[in-house]
This record gives structure tokens, sequence and C-alpha cells, in this order.
């Protein structure tokens, strides 16, 4: 998609109606061998101009962009430290000809991430045959980031835990600058690693509310719930009404349950098959690099409906069983085990079920037998290891 041809094209809404404009494409510069990535677009809102992030969009093409749904920030947009605007490099002249357009691509098995492919040059001053089309690396120069966007792209790269400790270390405006910096995903993903305490303190500092919730809606359902039981009940009421009905929902389901059990350490979300799925589509989902792996080890299996609470729960399945077996086999009939808890049962008691079982993974079902979520061994560890042992480990 080349990023002119965008200019003037509407936004819609997830309904179809159009309301607003798009002006511009927000830039990240190079990252060592990564290519620039484009961040989202610039939208023209009646009279004013707002950033739209790819997360937030469902489709883009040559008759404009369209809205997944749910909110957006309606702030007027202002360009953070580092960014860049595709039209500020219409123009410029390269080694390679003069830069008359660029071209961004989906980035396959990426569910947000889009990427700087390709630019349009013309050489000479007479346009005779039409742009000629060079890999953006030709001109690898105009990507190139300033000092300030060099080191917040070289704390973008790191580990997230390893972020986390670099983040502690950092000063209070070089916090704000990388807080800015990082996507809603990235920033997601720092949060995970820091002390709860720290979190809300890292949350608080953005700075809009819709911001806010489209940060906690991309952690995991489990440590997002934790993150919100810290919080004032008014404040934890704000950050829920800006988020999307379904995910808000998700997580009124999750606080509800004792932080110090089953359905406090679980996440809402694991991978959930009905029985007459087959194997080949399984592993596809598992195969899924934006699944953390720990959720990609085990999978549950359970009558229709499968989002939780589902129906009537199965038993799980590893993917190392589904692996040895046929694609077209049903994954009903390689389930390992029924093994469950209930979501009352106390972390201490979890733990020793799940040491005596030799488990990573365990369901929680209610009363009637249904799914609700499931415990992975990290999540039980996270909260059985002292507090603040994510500071001690990066300092060691």
């Amino acid at each position: 998609m080349f990023t002119a041809r965008l200019t003037g094209r509407p936004l819609l809404d997830s309904d179809g109606r159009a309301i607003g404009r798009v002006r511009d494409v927000v830039i990240w510069p190079v990252a060592g061998a990564e290519p620039p990535r484009a961040l989202g677009l610039v939208v023209q809102l009646r009279r004013r101009q707002i950033f739209v992030p790819f997360g937030r969009i469902r489709d883009v093409s040559a008759e404009g962009a369209q809205l997944l749904g749910g909110t957006v920030d309606l702030d007027p947009f202002t360009k953070r430290a580092g960014e860049m605007l595709a039209s500020s490099l219409y123009g410029r002249r390269t080694a390679a000809g003069t830069v008359a357009d660029v071209a961004i691509a989906h980035r396959e098995l990426a569910r947000d991430r889009w990427e700087v492919t390709a630019l349009a040059v013309t050489k000479g001053r007479v346009l005779r045959t039409g742009p000629e089309i060079i890999h953006w690396d030709e001109a690898r120069e105009l990507f190139e980031p300033g000092l300030l966007a060099e080191q917040l792209t070289s704390l973008r790269e790191m580990a997230p835990a390893d972020l986390a400790s670099a983040y502690e270390g950092l000063p209070k405006d070089r916090r704000s600058q990388l807080a800015a910096a990082l996507d809603d995903e990235e920033l997601a993903d720092l949060l995970e690693e820091m002390p709860e305490e720290d979190q809300i303190r890292l949350l608080d500092s953005l700075d809009s509310i819709e911001r806010r919730a489209d940060v906690v809606e991309e952690m995991e359902p489990d440590d997002a719930a934790d993150l919100l039981g810290e919080m004032p009940p008014e404040q934890r009421e704000r950050l829920l009404t800006a988020m999307q009905s379904m995910r808000a929902e998700d997580l009124r389901r999750l606080l509800r349950y004792d932080k110090a059990t089953a359905g406090g350490l679980m996440t809402s979300q694991p991978l959930v098959f009905a029985a007459n799925a087959p194997v080949a589509e399984v592993l596809a989902r598992v195969r899924d690099r934006d699944l953390p792996a720990m959720y990609a080890a085990q999978v549950y299996v359970c009558e229709p409906p499968t989002l939780t609470p589902t129906g009537r729960y199965l038993g799980s399945v590893g993917f190392q069983r589904l692996l040895r077996r046929a694609p077209s086999i049903p994954v009903g009939e390689c389930i390992e085990g029924r093994v469950f808890v209930r979501p009352d049962l106390p972390e201490r008691e979890l733990a020793a079920r799940m040491a005596a079982y030799n488990l990573i993974g365990v369901a929680v079902c209610d009363n009637a037998g249904r799914l609700v979520g499931a415990v992975t061994v990290d999540d039980v560890l996270d909260r059985l290891l002292p507090v603040g042992w994510r500071r001690t480990e990066g300092n060691s």
C-alpha cells in the first residue's frame, strides 16, 4: 500500500460509515536489521487530527481504512520523539532518486505490525516512464534515527523482562518518552513484567484514559485483572468503561475471584476447541507467533460454546501428542486427561495439585462442569515467589 494514495481516503467506522479522512502515516525509524515500522494513521476528524494505531484498524486498501470497533483516542495528534511522517519523505533526494511515495505492508503472522517495504523514486526532472520502485534499504539514510530515537529504539528491542529492569533505572523524563514511543502491545508486555505498584504508576503517566484502556486490553487477562484489582474502585471503573465491552465483561468476571485462588490466577482465554475440530486446525492455532508459548503447550476440549464459560469440559491435550497424530483426526480423540480444579481452590493447594500430577497447566471449571479458565505453571510461580523477585532477579 502506497501511503500517498491513502491521503484523503475515508476512515470508516465498524459499520462502514465515514467518520474522517486519512492525512498521513506515522513511521518509526529503522532498528538494527528490522525495517522501519508504520505505527498508524493520522486522521482528520472534523477540525482536529487524531492518531489511529494499526491495532485499531481492521482493513486498509486504496479505498481507505476501516476501524475494528471500540474506542479511539480523540486527543489531538502530536508527533512523539523519534517518529516521522510519511509525507515528510516525499521530495527527499537520495542516491537512488527523489522520493515520490512510501510503500507499507502488513507483516505476516503479526496482528498489527506494518512496516515500510519500498519507495517509489523518480530520476531527473521529467517523469517519462513513471517512478521506479526500490527496496527501502537503498535509501536507508532516510530512516536512520536521531540520538534520542536511537536510544529509545535500543530499549524497544529488549525482551520485556530486560526492558522492565532498564526502565526502572531511567530518569523520569526518559521513562515518559519511552512509554510514548512504545505501542500498546509493547507497553502491555512491559507492564506484565513489573511489580503492581510500578504498573499503576506507569499507567497513570499515560496521557489519556483511552490509551490506558487500550494498553490494559492488550495485557493477558489474568495480569490485567491483577492490575485492576490493585486500583481504587473509581479508577478501575473508569478504565473498564473505556474498554471494549467484551474485554471489560471478561475482566469483571475475573475480578470476582479472590486473587489467592485458582480463579484469581487463571487466564480466561486458554486455547479451547470443540471435540470435532481436526488436529490440523489446532496445530495451526498453536503455531501463531503472537500466542504465548505457555498457552500453546496445552489445549482444552469442550462442548460448544468454546468461549469461556464454555459448554461441558471434556479434557485437555498437549501439543506434543497432537504432533504425533494424523492431521485429520478430531482433537476429541486425542484427549489425555480430564483433571480440573474449582475456582475457589487456594493457590498453595493448586500448586500442590499441579506438582503431584506434573501439570504445566490445569483447567478451572465451575460447578456445572463448564471451563471458565486455565492456570499455567508460570502463573503459580509468579504468585508463590517472594514479593519483589523480579527486581531482585533483574539486579543479580
